[in-house]
């Protein structure tokens, strides 16, 4: 079920609607656009989001368990430069 808050008039929370977590993400997405890639392509920008939704999403494991995920995912996969920019 989708709720929602009402800035206009002074409501920020009620009970589990709030919109911390995704001020949180935009707040991650940002700092990394500033501090890792300087620049984003709309070409890839849903690599992008994709990237920092899947942080998002562990930011809570310990730093060993995140990357134990990450490697156990990249198991198999390969991205070519030219599969890359024939998108």
């Amino acid at each position: 079920m989708h709720e929602s808050v009402k800035h206009g008039v002074g409501e920020y929370v009620r009970e589990k609607a709030h919109t911390n977590g995704i001020e949180s993400f935009w707040s991650m997405l940002k700092r990394g656009y500033y501090g890792v890639y300087h620049q984003m392509s709309k070409k890839h920008l849903n690599r992008y989001v994709s990237e920092f939704s899947g942080r998002q999403n562990v930011r809570n494991r310990d730093t060993i368990d995140q990357m134990a995920s990450i490697v156990e995912n990249m198991e198999g996969k390969r991205l070519r430069y030219q599969d890359l920019i024939a998108l």
